[in-house]
């Protein structure tokens, strides 16, 4: 068809040569327009408010794998892993939240999903991985029992305020190429570097959301929230706490939102109590009781009853020896605690009996039009019951209308925080 085509416009260019021998007419082959399902699918996933999270999965040993099995067994094999791969990601990710699944040949398959910041958090996106990772090769290992591949994995996320999706895209998906290889080259030393220099030169920033009296509307205290340096990549939390979590900085960069937390409460003179994130892998290092200790003497102003140490994130506590123990010794120091994310999964609710928190704030995925859903009512009153027996306060989080904020009037739940009360703003005194 195309030869067809080449030879019509040969004959024409010939009759144009001699008709308009001066002429400079010039014609070129039909110009098609690709459609992008990866642009297309971020795209559409920021315009409606989403986050996206870039997954990236590579065979460590394929050179291994080749000169076991051959090129050409090794090439049937490859089509099976990418087959294994599509539904094992199928039966572990909501279909909703998936954008695609692209082959990048050589650098392993990547996949796009979909992130909700207001109720996933970056334990769920590792524990994710470790299912897919897990599951695949457990299939494999039924239809090649000698095989034994080794996958990587590493993630990161789309910035959302670059001008070009295609950049950002792109960008994102060498970054997660970059960790899931953790390549001594120039690409991972920086990531590595730019986290240490985040950390020595303490260039977080931090904002304050009011969590909200539901009876009163009084504020009864605030959330700090960190952001990374301005106009970086890690100035999205998402990102910055990502990029600590797999280039093993994580501990270093919440004692340092911890030590910013006090500093700014000492210079604004705050009396509001201050709820300040902690996943539980921080909470379970031994070291952690010992650092904090230290930091408060050098506060000494700031009382421990002021501040609400807040257990973020899904992290099992399993193998976290210290967990328990820190949290106990946290409370003897004067702290309270809350538990976050609490309804949004099993974990959660299996430890509160263990941890009896303060406070214990229910999750975004509860509430969401919770006033269109009667079962959603149902699970907050559940919710309520249990902290009641627990004997903790109930924080609901994510208010976004008046609408949400009438059902829990309506079930006397005592604190609220979420767009419709405040936005997060700079930290000040009130």
């Amino acid at each position: 068809m195309i030869h067809c085509y080449m030879e019509k416009v040969k004959n024409i260019l010939q009759w144009v040569k001699i008709l308009f021998p001066l002429s400079s007419i010039r014609f070129y082959p039909p110009q098609f327009i690709l459609r992008n399902p990866v642009l297309e699918g971020v795209t559409a996933a920021i315009n409606n408010g989403y986050d996206v999270a870039v997954l990236v999965f590579s065979l460590k040993d394929m050179n291994e794998i080749v000169e076991q099995y051959g090129p050409y067994q090794y090439g049937q094999i490859h089509k099976q892993i990418k087959k294994t791969f599509r539904k094992t990601i199928e039966q572990q990710i909501a279909n909703q939240d998936i954008i695609t699944l692209h082959d990048y040949y050589e650098e392993g398959l990547t996949l796009f999903i979909k992130v909700d910041y207001l109720h996933h958090s970056l334990s769920e996106i590792n524990t994710i991985m470790g299912k897919i990772i897990y599951n695949v090769e457990k299939s494999l290992y039924h239809l090649y029992p000698t095989l034994q591949p080794e996958f990587e994995s590493g993630y990161m996320f789309v910035e959302k305020k670059n001008l070009s999706i295609i950049h950002s895209v792109e960008s994102a998906r060498r970054q997660a190429i970059t960790m899931a290889e953790k390549r001594v080259k120039s690409e991972w030393n920086e990531m590595v570097f730019s986290m240490k220099q985040i950390v020595l030169k303490k260039d977080i920033k931090l904002l304050a959301q009011p969590i909200i009296d539901v009876a009163t509307k009084e504020v009864r205290a605030l959330e700090m929230l960190t952001r990374g340096p301005d106009g970086t990549i890690l100035e999205s939390p998402l990102s910055l706490f990502s990029v600590a979590r797999q280039t093993g900085l994580l501990y270093e960069l919440e004692m340092l939102v911890l030590e910013k937390v006090l500093k700014q409460i000492k210079a604004t003179r705050c009396r509001q109590n201050i709820f300040v994130n902690c996943t539980p892998l921080t909470l379970g290092n031994i070291r952690f009781t010992r650092d904090l200790k230290k930091l408060m003497q050098q506060y000494a102003s700031i009382s421990p009853n002021q501040i609400t140490i807040e257990i973020t994130e899904n992290d099992s506590i399993e193998g976290l020896k210290n967990f328990i123990y820190n949290i106990k010794m946290l409370r003897l120091m004067g702290f309270k605690i809350a538990m976050d994310d609490t309804g949004s999964g099993y974990s959660s609710l299996s430890i509160i009996s263990e941890i009896m928190p303060d406070i214990i704030k229910i999750d975004r995925s509860v509430i969401s039009n919770i006033d269109k859903n009667s079962v959603k009512e149902s699970m907050l009153q559940g919710l309520m019951l249990i902290a009641r027996e627990a004997g903790s306060l109930v924080v609901a989080e994510g208010i976004e209308n008046e609408e949400e904020a009438s059902v829990l009037r309506r079930n006397n739940v005592d604190l609220a925080q979420g767009f419709f009360y405040a936005r997060p703003s700079a930290f000040v005194k009130i």
